[in-house]
């Protein structure tokens, strides 16, 4: 096969993550995080779901929304007219972390200039959240539309607070988007369970992502990645989506991208988009960097794309690192930084 154009843009392959962690101790995370995937690679803002109620990703992203309160019920987080006790200690955790993450960076001599964040998506909050009655928030077009506005308004008040927290990093924001394909194909259930909601188009989905890129870019944003872990045919709807909603990247696990998928990333990679790729379970066997490195160069030689445009990689795990150990977090995020090193070594040498 003819090997393809390289990247309109030069980059480096750099290792990352998707955002939680194990524990329940916000400093001992920052401090792993930013051990293992300090500069030149990408640390993120952690989460610690372990917490309890308020520190999983519904209740966390729910705290971006801009005048649309949350509180917690039996069947799940609620749109209401004021924010309940769980959300106030959802939004207490967040802020400790924040303080954390910045603490730790005036206590560092260099510790890079680069930060990636992650909150969920409009779609899966949509999905997430109950109006009143006991729907979810994706059946009402109305309730969707209000909860993406707010949700972009939010998400720059959020981006502007942590920028000062500290002191003017660099940030990467990841959109996760778990729900987004149930959302299009109509499958997700309703309070009865006996039906499903009504399908959204891809055009309005288009239309949420597209103002929330807008915006997070208008207020700073390095980059913008929308990720989501799916069977193969619906993430390459959902990534086609996202990149005409103006993302610069999107993000998978690498059992999400088919042929079809993989060969969108080739295209989108030509026109000097990122892929975050999921290429190490955190829970299964953990190959060693000879082994890793040829597993991540194999898809992408087959498609003809050649080692020097390798830099449009990000490498993350394919999930959270929540449900492991501490000291298995910390050598998931050691084994990724060793694959990114490697895999530069490979880009130079091309």
């Amino acid at each position: 096969m003819e090997p393809r154009k390289e990247a309109a843009t030069e980059h480096r392959v750099r290792a990352s993550a998707l955002g939680s962690m194990p524990g329940t101790d916000p400093m001992e995370s920052v401090l792993v995080i930013r051990g293992e995937l300090g500069a030149p690679n990408l640390p993120h803002l952690h989460q610690l779901p372990e917490r309890g109620i308020g520190s999983g990703p519904i209740g966390r992203g729910a705290q971006l929304l801009e005048a649309l309160p949350v509180d917690l019920q039996p069947h799940g987080w609620r749109l209401s007219a004021a924010p309940g006790i769980d959300a106030k200690r959802a939004a207490s955790a967040l802020r400790t972390d924040m303080n954390v993450l910045s603490d730790a960076l005036g206590a560092e001599e260099s510790g890079g200039t680069e930060l990636k964040i992650q909150f969920p998506g409009p779609a899966t909050l949509a999905a997430n959240l109950y109006l009143h009655h006991g729907e979810r928030a994706v059946g009402d077009h109305g309730a969707r539309r209000d909860l993406a506005q707010s949700l972009a308004l939010g998400a720059v008040r959020h981006l502007e607070t942590l920028n000062r927290a500290t002191g003017g990093q660099k940030i990467t924001v990841y959109i996760e988007e778990p729900d987004a394909a149930a959302v299009l194909a109509g499958s997700l259930p309703t309070a009865s369970g006996y039906r499903t909601l009504r399908s959204v188009p891809a055009a309005e989905l288009r239309g949420w992502w597209s103002v929330l890129i807008e915006a997070l870019h208008g207020a700073g944003a390095a980059e913008v990645v929308i990720g989501a872990d799916c069977d193969p045919g619906s993430w390459t709807k959902l990534a086609s989506t996202a990149l005409e909603a103006g993302a610069d990247g999107v993000g998978a696990a690498a059992s999400s991208l088919g042929v079809p998928g993989w060969e969108l990333v080739a295209s989108a990679v030509e026109s000097g988009k990122r892929l975050w790729l999921g290429c190490l379970d955190p829970v299964g066997t953990m190959p060693g960097i000879v082994d890793g490195v040829a597993a991540i160069r194999r898809p992408w030689r087959q498609l003809g794309l050649g080692d020097a445009g390798l830099g449009a990689l990000v490498l993350t795990p394919a999930g959270g690192l929540a449900m492991v150990s501490p000291s298995m977090a910390t050598t998931v995020l050691g084994r990724l930084a060793g694959y990114a090193e490697a895999l530069n070594q490979v880009r130079v040498d091309a």
